[in-house]
């Protein structure tokens, strides 16, 4: 037999290995889904559904196809999926900012979705009210799928034979841009992951579940640190966020960085591989650096400069990188800049001060963050990609 005929005989085999995904079966996920998104999972509330969009399995399977079809932007190269990226938490690890259309770069970081449907608002900035109405931006941004109108990508999907039934099948109506929306919303509202060991110790009685350091760690996130001011827990669920905006100074701090750029900066290749390169360098390849002014943006009102949304901290070990901007790689990184005081400018918030907190409790505080991950991470990513992504 030839070497040829081996190999094609091969081939799809071997693309079986590197692709399957296994555990989740494609004919009853979207059940499975449906039922946790109507029951919540052990420390958080349940999540609430519009009345105009309750969720169907058939909506949460449409919402995935459309989540990850490429075939969605200008060029056919980009989709949610690409920047929400399952495996690293519905974000991006590699990328501080997010990467759209033909390489263009974006201001801020691609947050995690997880868990986002107990956003009151969306974005960093909080400029959208739901997700019924979010995926619009992304489709038309120059900078993301590029697409020239909200029309076009409905009429692509109209044309699009795969697509052929599905839209009858979940509203018993066609394709639209509203019902385009719907389905997006009904399978990203279906991205909730808890069941931590911090909710198994909090508020499923197993004393056991975190570790005396991790305990400590959260005596330190309820006291002296006071990080549940903002990133809040109650007595039955803990959301992690109060769904408000604040002025921590690091958003004043990097536009000071941005106005005043050091001559070097330094550029990680891999891990621990560090490259100190010359602003010139930076600059001659690189379109210039944008301002970037948060809640003002949107509300137009000064007192907003620099207010960004508060984020759910639930699986924050595994959604790196940090901050509106990704500007931070590491877990410690954060917390050494809210245990300075943040950058200290007049408009900062006054929950933002210098903390005191020693190595040791520094330590204990990560360790608690640490004990927030969720049990089912690892399960909303092989959900999606339980069925062959579009135009693979």
């Amino acid at each position: 037999m030839s070497i040829s005929r081996l190999i094609s005989l091969a081939l799809p085999f071997f693309l079986c290995l590197c692709f399957a995904v296994p555990t989740v079966r494609a004919d009853n996920w979207a059940v499975r889904v449906l039922e946790r998104s109507m029951t919540g999972s052990l420390g958080l509330p349940v999540p609430t559904h519009p009345v105009e969009n309750r969720p169907t399995a058939d909506k949460i399977r449409l919402g995935r196809k459309i989540f990850f079809d490429r075939r969605l932007s200008l060029n056919r190269t980009m989709s949610c999926g690409m920047c929400h990226i399952p495996e690293q938490g519905f974000g991006n690890h590699e990328l501080q900012k997010a990467v759209g259309f033909e390489g263009r770069s974006l201001r801020r970081n691609a947050p995690t979705l997880v868990n986002a449907a107990f956003y009151e608002t969306l974005f960093w900035d909080g400029r959208e009210t739901g997700f019924e109405t979010q995926f619009i931006s992304p489709l038309l941004a120059a900078n993301e799928m590029a697409n020239p109108s909200a029309g076009q990508v409905v009429a692509l999907i109209e044309e699009l034979s795969d697509y052929d039934g599905a839209f009858e099948q979940a509203f018993g109506q066609p394709v639209s841009l509203h019902r385009i929306g719907e389905v997006l919303a009904a399978y990203q509202r279906s991205l909730i992951a808890a069941n931590s060991p911090f909710d198994r110790w909090r508020f499923g009685g197993d004393t056991n579940a975190i570790s005396e350091q991790q305990q400590r760690g959260y005596q330190l996130f309820t006291g002296k640190a006071g990080c549940s001011q903002c990133h809040q827990i109650g007595e039955t669920s803990a959301l992690f966020t109060d769904n408000a905006y604040h002025d921590t100074g690091y958003g004043w701090m990097r536009e000071h960085e941005r106005q005043n750029p050091p001559s070097h900066h330094p550029v990680e290749v891999a891990p621990g591989v560090v490259f100190h390169v010359s602003r010139k360098q930076i600059d001659d390849v690189s379109g210039p650096s944008l301002p970037d002014l948060g809640r003002y943006e949107v509300t137009q009102n000064p007192a907003d400069s620099w207010k960004y949304r508060t984020p759910i901290l639930r699986n924050v070990a595994l959604t790196a990188p940090y901050m509106h901007d990704g500007g931070f790689a590491k877990l410690r990184d954060v917390l050494d800049f809210y245990n300075r005081g943040g950058a200290s400018h007049d408009q900062q918030s006054p929950l933002i001060r210098p903390l005191g907190l020693t190595e040791a409790e520094l330590q204990d505080l990560e360790a608690f963050l640490q004990a927030l991950t969720s049990a089912d991470f690892a399960e909303l990513a092989r959900e999606a990609r339980v069925e062959e992504p579009d135009n693979w």
